[in-house]
């Protein structure tokens, strides 16, 4: 399969939907990563999702929608998750919530839960898609299951680690501004929950709903959310944490007043890490040497950073 670059303008939008009406994926930007969507309506669609990833089929997806009318389709809102959506969407955070009983969405997407992952994208691209498709897409990061997160186009069409070759098309809009995954919210016991940091720091969503959020553990092998497999966003390389120079042969990744080969910020910027993080490990991977990374803290957006960089180098 040849993979195509779509341009990122009516036509190419015209042509995605087209793609997407016929059961077929497309790699599409949003302000965190790229998605790999599918409707989420078809089960043959979603099926195309998990093989063209290689993704676990226990591992559910995050649904995407144009607007609350379409998320109200399909989830049920209670006030605090309403609270929630009038803060922080069209943005970086999906609420995992009741799955309405006549939702119509793919059981793949939900693997099998009683709930639902769902976000409304700010990427005005995302948004053109969604209002012209008409429909939920079902859409989790474009890269193959378990490896570096793709946050450019040329990420996703990469025939050795990205998707080139496995999906028709690529809708491309440049680079991911946030650069990492949404933060994902979800309830326990009645009581919110964070069920994986992201480009929404906790200490927001925790000052919108006045109480601190809960942080529940989780088995990685019956995840609730999207993004809690202990292996995820992997480099083929090894990953040493925390280091303060490189050993014999690594690839140093700086932060802040560590520096490195290659650097996250130079200035310790937390924004201008998060938008980095993924396409400087792509850039390291590349140099087919272990890594190692300089120690970021875990405030604010560092706890979705340190979160990926955990995950990146678990065992495998």
């Amino acid at each position: 399969m040849q993979t195509r670059l779509l341009s990122p303008d009516d036509q190419g939008i015209d042509e995605a939907c087209a793609l997407l009406a016929a059961g077929e994926v497309v790699a599409i930007p949003t302000e965190t990563v790229y998605g790999l969507a599918g409707d989420a309506r078809n089960p043959e669609a979603v099926a195309r999702i998990y093989a063209a990833k290689g993704r676990p089929s226990f591992n559910p997806l995050i649904v995407h929608v144009a607007d609350q009318d379409m998320a109200e389709r399909f989830a049920v809102f209670d006030s605090e998750a309403l609270v929630l959506t009038d803060a922080f969407w069209p943005g970086a955070l999906t609420l995992v919530l009741p799955l309405r009983p006549d939702a119509g969405i793919a059981s793949l997407v939900t693997a099998g839960l009683d709930t639902v992952a769902i976000r409304m994208p700010a990427h005005p691209v995302a948004h053109r898609l969604l209002v012209a498709f008409g429909g939920p897409l079902a859409a989790p990061s474009a890269n193959p299951s378990g490896r570096i997160t793709a946050t450019t186009a040329a990420h996703v069409a990469d025939p050795v680690n990205g998707l080139g070759g496995r999906i028709p098309a690529v809708l491309d809009a440049g680079a991911c501004p946030v650069g990492v995954e949404s933060t994902i919210v979800g309830w326990s016991g009645g009581r919110p929950a964070l069920l994986r940091p992201g480009g929404i720091p906790a200490e927001a969503i925790e000052a919108a709903l006045g109480q601190r959020l809960m942080r529940p553990s989780h088995d990685p092998d019956a995840p609730s959310a999207p993004g809690q497999l202990l292996s995820h966003y992997a480099p083929r390389a090894s990953l040493r944490l925390n280091a303060t120079g490189a050993e014999t042969g690594e690839v140093m990744i700086g932060f802040g007043k560590v520096s490195g080969d290659l650097t996250l910020s130079a200035g310790g910027d937390m924004v201008e890490a998060a938008a980095r993080l993924f396409e400087v490990l792509h850039q390291a991977d590349a140099m087919e040497r272990p890594i190692a990374i300089a120690p970021v803290p875990e405030t604010g957006l560092g706890a979705a950073i340190n979160d990926r960089l955990r995950r990146a180098a678990a065992p495998r």
